[in-house]
């Protein structure tokens, strides 16, 4: 995992034009209105990394996005993910972040119409720890 190459994705997606359908891309997930990107794991081609190290690199990438957008406050996705189990419509890419991760740090990224979310899936420790970023028009229901 690279701070800078995570920050330049993040980027990136926040001007490139989203997908017109629901599929993959060359950084994950995406579709009308929305990216999914992982920005990295615990398991990779340089080596192992444990989830506190993946926590450190979220905290890095949130430091520098508090620094360009102010500070992004904690999300919780616990509530969007029992509205999702009692059957109530989560719109994407909301309803997939909250099987994700339990909280998310969140930004208006300024001059754009988009949303920024960061997160790591797997805190629980019976995966490796994944950290990701949503790149979204849809702001958080």
């Amino acid at each position: 995992m690279n701070i800078a190459r995570c920050l330049e994705t993040i980027d990136r997606l926040c001007s490139r034009p989203f997908p017109e359908e629901h599929g993959w891309s060359d950084v994950g997930r995406g579709g009308p209105g929305y990216f999914v990107a992982e920005l990295g794991s615990g398991a990779g081609e340089c080596g192992e990394h444990t989830a506190d190290d993946v926590d450190a690199y979220r905290e890095g990438i949130a430091q520098r996005l508090d620094d360009r957008w102010g500070a992004g406050p904690p999300w919780g996705m616990l509530t969007l993910r029992v509205r999702g189990e009692r059957g109530e419509e989560i719109p994407e890419p909301w309803a997939t972040v909250s099987v994700l991760a339990d909280q998310v740090r969140l930004w208006r990224a300024v001059g754009t119409d988009r949303w920024v979310a960061l997160g790591v899936t797997g805190e629980d420790g019976t995966h490796a720890a994944r950290l990701f970023a949503v790149v979204t028009d849809m702001a958080p229901p």
